[in-house]
C-alpha cells in the first residue's frame, strides 16, 4: 500500500470516528474517540510530509546525493541482557520516508545512514565494537526525533564501554598499579614518595624531607610506620 492509499485509509477512520462522536453521549467514550482522533491526525500529517519528500525525490532523484553529509558524533547508550542500544537524537526523523534511514551492522561495527532530513545526509559510523554482535539479530527503530539503533549481543555479557577504543582509554586513565601481587607495598609507597619529590616544587621537598626526618626519628624509637626510605 503506497502512502495516498494510507492517507486515504487514515482519512476515512477519521470520519468514521468523527460520526461516532456526534452519536456517543457517555464521556468516557468520547475521550476515547478523541484520543483516537488526535493519533491519528498526527499520523495523517506524518505521511503527508513522507508524500511531500518522496514527490521532491521523484521530481529530482539526485537530490539527496546532492545534499551534504553532517557527521553524527552525539550519542547515548546503554544496555539490556540481550542488546546494546544506541540512542541517536536527529530532530524530525520521525518525519521522513522511512526507507532514508538505514543501518549497516558487521559484527564489530555499524554505519547509520538518514537521507535528505532538512537537506542534509546525517551519518555515524562506530567501528572496533567492544564485542561481535549477532548482525541478523540487530536492528533499528525510528522514534520521535530519534533512531534507536539496537545491536544484538552474542552473549549475555555486560558491556563495559561501548568500543575497543574506549576501554583502552579508560584503563589507560587508571592509576598505575604495582603488577607483582608479592611485592612489599612499601616500595609503592615509596616509588610515589620518590616520584612527588622529583616532580615538586622546593615546598614539596621540604615537606618530604621533614617527614622523612621525622620518620628516622621515629624508626630510631623503635615506633616508625614508614620504612626504608633511604634519601631522595
Amino acid at each position: 500500500m503506497d502512502l495516498s492509499e494510507q492517507i486515504n485509509q487514515l482519512e476515512t477512520d477519521l470520519q468514521e470516528i468523527a460520526s461516532l462522536l456526534e452519536k456517543s453521549e457517555r464521556t468516557r467514550v468520547q475521550d476515547v474517540l478523541k484520543l483516537e482522533q488526535k493519533k491519528i491526525e498526527k499520523e495523517i500529517s506524518v505521511k503527508r510530509h513522507q508524500k511531500e519528500q518522496q514527490a521532491k525525490r521523484e521530481a529530482d532523484p539526485t537530490s539527496a546525493s546532492k545534499a551534504y553529509t553532517v557527521k553524527i558524533n552525539n550519542y547515548g547508550w546503554d544496555q539490556s541482557e540481550n542488546f546494546v542500544k544506541i540512542y541517536i537524537t536527529l530532530n524530525g526523523v520521525h518525519k521522513i520516508a522511512p526507507e532514508n534511514v538505514k543501518v549497516t551492522f558487521t559484527e564489530r561495527s555499524f554505519v547509520l545512514l538518514v537521507n535528505d532530513l532538512d537537506g542534509k545526509n546525517h551519518q555515524m559510523t562506530i567501528n572496533n565494537l567492544l564485542n561481535p554482535v549477532d548482525i541478523q539479530g540487530s536492528s533499528k527503530k525510528i522514534k520521535t526525533d530519534m533512531v534507536l539503533v539496537m545491536c544484538k549481543k552474542k552473549t549475555t555479557k555486560k558491556w563495559e564501554c561501548l568500543t575497543q577504543v574506549q576501554k583502552q582509554t579508560k584503563e589507560k586513565d587508571k592509576p598505575s598499579v604495582n603488577p607483582d601481587e608479592n611485592a612489599d607495598p612499601s616500595d609503592g609507597l615509596m616509588s610515589m614518595l620518590k616520584k612527588m619529590y622529583s616532580d615538586g616544587d622546593d615546598e614539596m621537598k621540604r615537606t618530604i624531607n621533614k617527614a622523612w626526618s621525622e620518620s628516622q626519628d621515629k624508626k630510631a624509637k623503635g615506633d616508625g610506620d614508614i620504612s626504608n626510605m633511604g634519601m631522595f
